[in-house]
């Protein structure tokens, strides 16, 4: 009787210097995502003081009856909805900032091993889900985030 064959996973050998400068970009684009977050969030923060400013001072009992006062409250109203689009790019630059961090760990690991007691950065588990946002149209009362 033949003998059984053996499955093994296919390898490919990459020189470490290599897999270093691909681990230090992946880990430069993290750092950048979280600085673009960073960013986001802080001009949301300044829109929303300005929004709600304008708000505050179109709410003068003065101003009640007019007309066109009316249209550009309703306008402020539907702006503060549609900057709910910064969190969910934060929700997305977390998610991409741990799959690329995931996958610069573990091509370090992979690519030159771990000698014993040497210390592992702690990563999360690399999500499952591609997108963690499925949120694609902005209207009152219509965000999913999960």
């Amino acid at each position: 009787m033949p003998p059984e064959p053996t499955f093994s996973t296919p390898t490919v050998k990459l020189p470490v210097m290599l897999v270093a400068e691909v681990q230090d970009s992946l880990l430069v684009v993290v750092h950048d995502l979280n600085r673009l977050d960073g960013l986001l969030v802080h001009a949301m923060e300044k829109l929303m003081q300005r929004f709600e400013t304008a708000s505050k001072n179109l709410a003068s009992p003065a101003l009640a009856d007019l007309e066109d006062l009316q249209s550009v409250r309703r306008a402020l109203h539907s702006a503060v909805t549609e900057l709910q689009f910064q969190d969910m790019a934060s929700q997305l630059i977390v998610h991409t900032s741990k799959v690329l961090q995931g996958c610069a760990y573990r091509l370090a690991a992979d690519a030159m091993g771990q000698d014993d007691g040497e210390a592992v950065p702690f990563v999360e588990d690399v999500p499952d889900r591609p997108n963690p946002v499925t949120q694609d149209e902005m209207q009152a009362g219509s965000v999913e985030l999960f």
